[in-house]
Parts: C-alpha cells; sequence; structure tokens
C-alpha cells in the first residue's frame, strides 16, 4: 500500500519540485489574503479573440455537463503545477429546486489539462433562496489537501490526487442568512471556519486539517456575515481580523477570544492591512474606517484614524499600495484614497468591470481589476493612470489566482491563464 501510495505521489513532486520558485496561491486572495502577488512577470495585455497570451482555456465541468451552473464565485487557487476550483452546477435532468453536483476539479498549470474532478456530496442545507448560491467559499490548500466549503452546509478536504480524505456537515445551517459565503484559511496547522449565523450560532471553528477533528470552537455574539478572515501580525502578535455585522474585530486566531474591536459595519468585504493600519468597509454600503492594529479592547476612541464617511456597495475587497488605499465599487467606480489622510486623490468609473472581483497587486505596483470578463490594469499613483483594458467575454465574480507569471480567471463557463507568450 505504501509503495503504490509513494508510486502515484512521485509524479506531483517531480512537477512540484520543477515549479518549486514559484508563488503558490493557496487561498482566497492570495498568500496574505489581500491580493498581493510576487510575480513581476504578469501579461499587460491578452486577448480571447486571437488568442494573445491565452496560454489556455478549459471547460468547467456544468460546460462539459451541458449542466445549469450555479453563481460559482469561488476563486481558483494554485499549490505547484496544480490549479483548483470547485463549482457547483444542475445537469441537464435534474430540477433546480433540487441540490445541485457540488465538484472539486483539478487543472494542470501549464497545459490546463483536467487531472481529476470529484463529487463531494451534499450537506443538509438544500437553499430555497439561490441568490448567494452553493458555491461562493474559495478553497485554501496546505500542499496536502484542498479544503472546500458548499453551500449545502457540507465541509470537506480532498487530496491531490482528487480521493476525499474527510467530510462533515457544518451544523445549525439554519441559521445561516440566505447563503454560506465565508472562505475557510489555514494558520499554523489549523483550519479556521468562520462561520457567522443568525439567532446566536455564530462561530470560529478551529480543525485539524489532516482528520478534520474540532481542535477548538469559539461562540460569538454577532449576526450573520460573509466575510472571509485575514491574519496579521501587529503590535507583536498574531491577529484574525473580521468584518463581523457591526463590528471591526481582532481575534486571538489560537483561541478566537477578542483582542480589540470598533464599531463599524461589516459584511461581506475582507479587512486589508498596512503599514500597522487596517481599512474595512461593509462591502453593502456605509461608512469605511482605518484604524490602527495595536490597541486593546474597545479601541473606537482611542485607534479609529479617519472615517470615509459613505463607500457605496461593492462586494469585492479593498487593496493598499504603499500609502494608497483602492476601493472598487458600484456602478464601477474606483476610489484611491490616501491613507494618511483620508482624502479621495480620484474616482474613475471603469465601464465593465467586476465590482465582486478583488484585485490583485504586482511588486511593479500594477493594479489588476481582474476577472474573466472584462479587466483593468492600473498603475498604483495618486492620479488615475491605465495601464490596459482586457476582455475575455466570459464575465464571471471570482478574481483571479496568481502563480509562475501566469493569472488563471474562473468565468461562468471556462477555466481561462493567461501568460506572457
Amino acid at each position: 500500500m505504501k509503495t503504490r501510495s509513494v508510486r502515484a505521489l512521485l509524479p506531483i513532486l517531480l512537477i512540484a519540485t520543477s515549479v518549486a520558485a514559484a508563488e503558490n496561491w493557496p487561498g482566497f486572495r492570495g498568500p496574505t489574503g489581500m491580493g498581493i502577488s510576487q510575480e513581476k512577470n504578469l501579461p499587460l495585455t491578452w486577448n480571447a479573440n486571437d488568442s494573445s497570451n491565452v496560454l489556455w482555456k478549459m471547460p468547467l465541468p456544468a460546460t462539459l455537463a451541458e449542466g445549469k451552473p450555479d453563481h460559482n464565485q469561488s476563486s481558483p487557487i494554485i499549490w505547484g503545477d496544480r490549479v483548483f476550483v470547485t463549482t457547483a452546477f444542475w445537469p441537464k435532468d435534474r430540477k433546480g429546486e433540487e441540490q445541485p453536483e457540488q465538484r472539486v476539479t483539478c487543472f494542470r498549470l501549464n497545459d490546463g489539462e483536467q487531472l481529476w474532478d470529484t463529487a463531494v456530496p451534499p450537506g443538509p442545507w438544500k437553499l430555497s433562496d439561490l441568490r448567494g448560491g452553493y458555491c461562493a467559499p474559495t478553497p485554501v490548500t496546505d500542499g496536502e489537501r484542498v479544503y472546500v466549503v458548499f453551500g449545502s452546509s457540507k465541509l470537506a478536504a480532498v487530496d491531490f490526487l482528487g480521493k476525499i480524505a474527510w467530510e462533515q456537515d457544518l451544523p445549525d445551517w439554519q441559521a445561516f442568512d440566505v447563503a454560506i459565503a465565508s472562505s475557510p484559511i489555514l494558520h499554523r496547522g489549523q483550519l479556521l471556519v468562520l462561520a457567522d449565523r443568525n439567532q446566536k450560532k455564530s462561530t470560529l471553528t478551529a480543525f485539524e486539517p489532516a482528520t478534520g477533528k474540532m481542535l477548538w470552537e469559539s461562540k460569538r455574539t454577532g449576526a450573520f456575515t460573509h466575510t472571509t478572515p485575514v491574519v496579521i501580525e501587529a503590535a507583536g502578535k498574531s491577529q484574525l481580523l473580521v468584518t463581523a455585522s457591526g463590528e471591526l474585530q481582532a481575534l486571538d486566531p489560537a483561541s478566537g477570544e477578542k483582542l480589540w474591536w470598533c464599531k463599524t459595519p461589516g459584511d461581506v468585504t475582507s479587512p486589508v492591512f498596512a503599514n500597522g493600519l487596517v481599512y474595512t468597509d461593509s462591502g453593502r454600503g456605509g461608512p469605511g474606517i482605518l484604524v490602527a492594529a495595536d490597541g486593546s479592547g474597545d479601541v473606537a476612541a482611542t485607534h479609529v484614524k479617519w472615517k470615509l464617511d459613505q463607500i457605496p456597495e461593492g462586494l469585492s475587497s479593498p487593496a493598499i499600495v504603499g500609502n494608497l488605499l483602492f476601493r472598487l465599487h458600484n456602478p464601477g467606480v474606483l476610489k484611491c484614497v490616501d491613507l494618511t489622510t483620508g482624502e479621495e486623490q480620484y474616482a474613475q468609473r471603469l465601464n465593465g468591470v467586476s465590482v465582486s472581483s478583488s484585485p490583485i497587486i504586482t511588486p511593479d505596483g500594477k493594479l489588476y481589476f481582474a476577472s474573466a470578463g472584462k479587466t483593468f490594469v492600473v498603475q498604483a499613483a495618486p492620479k488615475y493612470e491605465l495601464l490596459a483594458t482586457n476582455d475575455l467575454g466570459d464575465a464571471a465574480a471570482p478574481s483571479g489566482a496568481v502563480s509562475d507569471g501566469k493569472l488563471v480567471l474562473k468565468g461562468k463557463k471556462h477555466l481561462w491563464c493567461v501568460s506572457q507568450k
């Protein structure tokens, strides 16, 4: 058994070694959870019509099955030479009120070949309101397994050969609001799942990645949110930032204990951190605030640096480059704000951009507001400078993933990879 397992894994190990120098993109918004990439050679332009800088394009499971895709807002992730995506779809002979297929699919980064496609059994929740759908959370990987959450209230781990390692239902699914959207994250050997629900059922739970065994669970007092937490190092300790409903919170990622908090609306977006400061807004419309991350307890009166009165709805998360904050919101408006003063530098309309796809930042100061629809590449500067626009014609909500000079984008029908040719 052991010999067979080693032989089966050998091709993966060899390929992983060959691309070991490339950056992994292991979860929502990459290694930092804030869209920051170390890749310096991403393409600036691409074109679906003449395939320029389009390295490959592969159909997603719903396209292959000629089924009806769900919203499928989850983003692709990359580890070594493997690209992982989650999808949900209804096969041709299945009614919309029934639960869809839930899939975890693996593609090879270099040529797009589909390596495996694994069906994950549905959980107990059959959605009656399909606004959020079954496939909003982005998976996360530690290089051994891919951890997924589906909207049927299912948590599962799939190994790199496509075998389900373990699966379990998330409890109290009746208390979730419309859909499950928070993505799982990994931190120091723990799989952390934020499940903020109504009816006083909110929890932050740590699982053992290898087995799915619960390590600890922290009961939370707030109502539902859809945000994905971000781990930062600030004030000499790890902090788990959560934009909970009505509060920006910094939690101890080893226990869930609240370290500091500040009243402000929160729901969808993930916070961003730079220069000792945390910015957040709700994503549903409302104020945005900048808070110093070195406080304790209620910091509303002592650590808030500035406040923006109104950020319109925009489900994508913000980005910070140097001393500039970038925030995209409806109706396709990009705002640039001075991080020190809170003064707006510019507001520019990006016609056709996805306000659900979060931006990617490269080391040379380029911002990719990228999706499989229309992408804008903007120079991070106090004055608006458009570098390129591109359109793959497969508009969808997921954010991009970056590795080895390649940008992977998940559309409604296809998975795309663009790269300099």
